[in-house]
């Protein structure tokens, strides 16, 4: 414990955040919080603030840096309409399993639950935040900071990692105290894996001859045991967004979920790591007949979502290791499988050249992106074909919005990956649709000299919705047109760089010159309502 200090509640908060190695926040300033907004001016040479046009955009660049670096994102934002106007982007966190941390107010404590019509009055936030996130508590006085900071830490390194929030009354973010900040954080250890568990999974994959290897962003700290336990199996590493890259896809053994399919078909054993098996088991549906299903995983409540015939509760790295040894004494040297895999890979990059204009693109991007370099998808037709057509080569280099899916999360969170990875080339692809949800924090990336490079393609529609109405309505088009700016200007006028790409071929040229300069870059890129060839029969091969 340290020497206690007369602090007030802000001030606390933000000395906590430092101890826990905190070095930016988003957010907007605001009256419930200006007492905690002055304690991060006191710590401004080692706290950046990041100030925003939006409470989603601040959400959303925190989850960016959450989700690219694995460090904690942390955002500020006021109550109520604050909180709301973010809400989207914890839920995105909570479904892509991001550490993100909200830092709200409240409305003065005596008021709380009254019912008087203070400003930005709720009439249960905390309730609000803790239905959006894995833990939320409310600061009730300056003593109590460190100690509901360090169990915010506590939640965010512990078991699923999910976003939590921690609000303080409007009237207790000044008020002062003697405060220790020394408060220690104890993360208790990851369950050990259950060596009865571990044996039976043992004698499934013994009797293998077709197993599958699935991975989700839980497993991302154990690329280096997933490449040896598929090397030992001779086994696919497949994954639907969030676990790309674990298995680098330029080696024989990664597999993006079109290009798994086909593998899936033929497999008898399921090894699940890390992963929900939503790519299995809602994606493509069709279950092989007999297959057995193995599953590790932190999250206790997995094993009852999808139950497996063997569940391991456990970290994803213990629980591979685990695996590792066990099968190593236990299974007999496979004959390699890595011509096969790179055929089956091979044939699939050729069955998915149909999907244009969208692959004609993404293979640019794909050369001209360094190989750790991040590529941010986006809800709209490039993004969506780029989840089985762009390879992904390092875990987290591929940042996605999880099965939320919010339609404008890319821009604002691709700011986000950049502000953390300021020295890694980032491109975000998006929709016209979606781009202009988050269009206001081209200012941000102006005022902050954000080197982020957007490709905006313009279809001058909502393309799903667009497809849909015309295949499956009758070609009743109703709210899926769209009427756009001039990109390239309205990003001159922002102060921003501004290019425009008519085809594959100008597009790399200009990307090229784009990751050159500094600063942000928008470059549009326009294509033909309603001519992208649809690329569901590879995201859902069943329906």
């Amino acid at each position: 414990m340290g020497k206690a200090e007369t602090l007030s509640t802000g001030q606390a908060i933000a000395r906590s955040l430092l101890c826990h190695g905190v070095d930016t926040i988003f957010g907007i300033p605001g009256a419930h919080t200006y007492d905690f907004i002055d304690a991060l001016y006191e710590c401004r040479d080692k706290i950046r603030f990041i100030v925003n046009r939006h409470e989603q955009g601040s959400g959303y660049m925190a989850y960016g840096y959450a989700k690219s670096t694995g460090r904690v994102g942390t955002y500020t934002c006021v109550p109520g309409p604050g909180v709301l106007n973010a809400s989207a982007a914890l839920c995105t966190a909570y479904g892509a399993n991001a550490p993100v941390l909200c830092i709200t107010g409240n409305i003065q404590s005596y008021h709380i639950g009254r019912g008087r019509g203070i400003l930005h009055e709720l009439p249960d936030q905390l309730a609000i935040l803790r239905g959006l996130t894995k833990w939320s508590e409310r600061i009730n006085h300056p003593t109590e900071a460190p100690a509901v900071v360090g169990e915010a830490f506590r939640q965010l390194a512990s078991g699923r990692i999910r976003p939590v929030a921690i609000e303080t009354p409007w009237d207790v973010f000044g008020a002062r105290a003697p405060v220790d900040v020394g408060v220690p954080m104890d993360v208790a250890p990851p369950p050990e894996p259950d060596p009865d568990a571990i044996a039976r999974a043992v004698a499934l994959l013994q009797h293998a001859k077709n197993s599958m290897i699935t991975v989700g962003s839980g497993a991302i700290g154990a690329g280096a045991e997933v490449l040896e336990l598929a090397r030992l199996l001779q086994a696919p590493v497949t994954s639907h967004r969030g676990g790309r890259g674990i298995v680098g896809e330029d080696t024989p053994y990664g597999f993006s979920c079109g290009a798994g399919y086909k593998p899936w078909l033929a497999t008898d054993v399921l090894l699940g790591i890390g992963s929900r098996l939503e790519l299995q088991y809602l994606r493509w549906m069709k279950i092989p007949a007999g297959v057995k299903v193995i599953r590790i995983d932190i999250d206790p409540t997995e094993m009852f979502r999808v139950k497996p015939d063997v569940g391991i509760v456990t970290d994803a790295k213990l629980g591979a290791r685990a695996l590792l040894d066990a099968l190593s004494t236990a299974l007999a040297q496979r004959p390699s499988r890595e011509a096969e895999f790179n055929a089956l890979k091979a044939q699939f990059t050729r069955d998915i050249q149909g999907v244009q204009p969208q692959m004609g693109y993404l293979d640019v991007i794909r050369e001209v992106l360094p190989r750790d370099g991040f590529f941010v998808e986006e809800v709209s037709q490039v993004g969506f074909a780029s989840r089985f057509g762009f390879p992904v080569y390092k875990p987290r280099t591929f940042v996605t919005g999880g099965y939320q899916d919010n339609v404008g999360f890319g821009f604002m969170t691709a700011l986000g990956v950049k502000i953390a990875n300021p020295d890694k080339p980032v491109v975000s692809v998006t929709g016209d649709g979606g781009f202009m949800f988050g269009v206001q924090e081209l200012a941000t990336a102006v005022k902050y000299n954000i080197g982020l490079v957007t490709i905006v393609f313009n279809n001058a529609s909502y393309g799903n919705v667009l497809r849909d109405q015309r295949n499956a309505y009758k070609g009743h088009e109703i709210g899926s047109s769209l009427t756009n700016p001039d990109f390239v200007k309205l990003a001159e006028s922002f102060g921003a760089a501004g290019f425009l790409a008519r085809t594959p071929a100008q597009l790399k040229t200009v990307l090229e010159k784009a990751f050159a300069q500094s600063g942000p870059v928008l470059i549009e890129v326009p294509c033909e309502r309603g001519t992208e060839a649809s690329p569901w029969p590879f995201l859902h091969p069943n329906m």
